[in-house]
């Protein structure tokens, strides 16, 4: 016969173990074992998009999430992708970005241009004043801030730095995807321009006329 009293007893000792699960290092992974990166993007709603509990209900515990401008790699995103797969337990990786992103609206370039009118010393920036050993090259600005000529091109380099970096394990599940805000359909990146024919994933198209810094070729 089953008593109340174990099911409530089991539920206890495994939230236990959940709110504690970063004690126990790769012994206390997330439900899934997963690490998803993702646009910040409000429109992008990874849990509807992947299936999965991340977003809501807050604390549904099946991936560690990080999201930035894009969904893109970055130092930070790097940072925690080699946190998560050498040390917490996580053995695949999913990139999320989508249609319609405001990292396609503009040129890299005039962005810098309109800090530089606003009195921002682009030359002689220090990015995190926590670490003031990362440092940019000269010219390099533009370039870090990340926008896009092409959805599809950015996610498929996304994927493939992910795959071959040096802090990432080589036995970690890599895979990019690209969510449609028109149609709120997940897809692969492609770049055969019948299968995203409905919807916007180029820079062309929000009106940027001129190539945006070489950074996703």
């Amino acid at each position: 016969m089953s008593y109340l009293k174990d099911e409530i007893t089991a539920r206890v000792d495994a939230y236990d173990h959940w709110a504690t699960r970063r004690r126990f290092g790769p012994d206390g992974p997330n439900n899934r074992r997963l690490w998803v990166l993702a646009c910040m993007d409000e429109r992008l709603p990874v849990d509807e998009a992947l299936g999965i509990r991340v977003d809501s209900p807050v604390g549904g515990g099946d991936a560690h999430c990080f999201r930035n401008a894009g969904g893109i790699v970055t130092d930070d995103a790097i940072r925690s992708a080699m946190l998560t797969c050498n040390f917490f337990g996580t053995q695949e990786i999913v990139i999320v970005q989508h249609t319609q992103c405001g990292m396609l609206s503009a040129n890299a370039k005039d962005l810098e241009a309109a800090l530089r009118a606003k009195g921002v010393d682009i030359d002689e920036l220090t990015l995190d004043p926590t670490l003031p050993e990362l440092k940019l090259a000269p010219g390099g600005f533009a370039k870090w801030i990340g926008m896009m000529d092409d959805v599809d091109v950015t996610c498929m380099k996304t994927v493939e730095t992910f795959r071959n970096h040096p802090l990432i394990p080589k036995d970690v599940v890599v895979s990019g995807w690209v969510w449609e805000v028109e149609t709120r359909r997940l897809r692969p990146p492609v770049l055969d321009e019948e299968k995203r024919a409905r919807t916007d994933v180029t820079s062309a198209q929000f009106g940027v006329t001129t190539p945006q810094p070489n950074r996703w070729r």
